[in-house]
């Protein structure tokens, strides 16, 4: 019989220039999503929680919590961004093109924008992307562009150094 290791996620090294990584996991965001986030982050806004406040709005309805949608469009791209993140260092230029509605479908995509090696840390690298989260009929609901420090192959929690685990 033979083991496979699981997927460990990007390092580094894996990344190029270009590259486009098709997010595999989309949500479906229920009305129990959008009102425990919202309640959960203290966001008093009723748009986002009183269903007969929203129905006098000019959307008729809930309109999901944006921050949910940037958490869930930030974890959909771990598995092929951040898996190996030593840390986030920033998110930019977030935009909100498209409502997002409770039921709404939620797939996301991020392109490598940026590669460089750390000065400081020599174990890590710095890895820039833009990501693009869509609903259902593909509509633009949230964009951005994140930075983030990644672990070199090698490096990390995982691996370790003289049996001990390498803090870097």
């Amino acid at each position: 019989m033979t083991t496979h290791t699981g997927w460990q996620g990007r390092f580094f090294e894996d990344f190029v220039e270009g590259d486009v990584y098709e997010h595999p996991l989309g949500r479906t965001l229920t009305t129990t999503d959008n009102i425990w986030f919202t309640l959960l982050t203290q966001n008093t806004a009723p748009t986002h929680f009183d269903h007969e406040y929203a129905k006098k709005t000019d959307f008729g309805r809930p309109l999901v919590n944006s921050c949910l949608t940037l958490s869930l469009v930030a974890g959909q791209s771990v598995t092929d961004i951040s898996q190996n993140v030593y840390a986030n260092l920033g998110w930019t230029d977030i935009t909100l093109p498209h409502p997002v509605f409770e039921g709404d479908t939620i797939h996301s995509r991020s392109t490598v924008l940026a590669l460089r090696e750390s000065r400081s840390r020599p174990y890590l690298g710095l890895v820039t992307v833009h990501t693009e989260g869509f609903n259902q009929d593909r509509d633009l609901v949230i964009s951005y562009q994140r930075t983030a420090m990644v672990y070199r192959r090698g490096h990390g929690p995982r691996f370790e150094q003289n049996g001990k685990a390498d803090p870097r």
